[in-house]
């Protein structure tokens, strides 16, 4: 099923569902957007900080 909000994605998540939520969102495949964010880890930036606030802000779906 194909939302248009961003949710975290609370049945196909490896710790949060952040990254499952974003590629859901975008439509794309969740294991394209976790790599993503891994390789991203080596470059200098606040990923990890910005997936600790995503995950404190963004809402849980609804999906039972």
């Amino acid at each position: 099923m194909a939302s248009n909000t961003l949710a975290r994605n609370s049945s196909n998540k490896v710790i949060a569902g952040v990254c499952s939520g974003i590629a859901r969102r975008l439509g794309l495949s969740p294991t394209v957007v976790r790599a993503a964010f891994v390789v991203s880890i080596v470059l200098p930036g606040p990923q990890v900080f910005l997936y600790l606030i995503l995950w404190l802000l963004l809402p849980a779906d609804s999906t039972i």
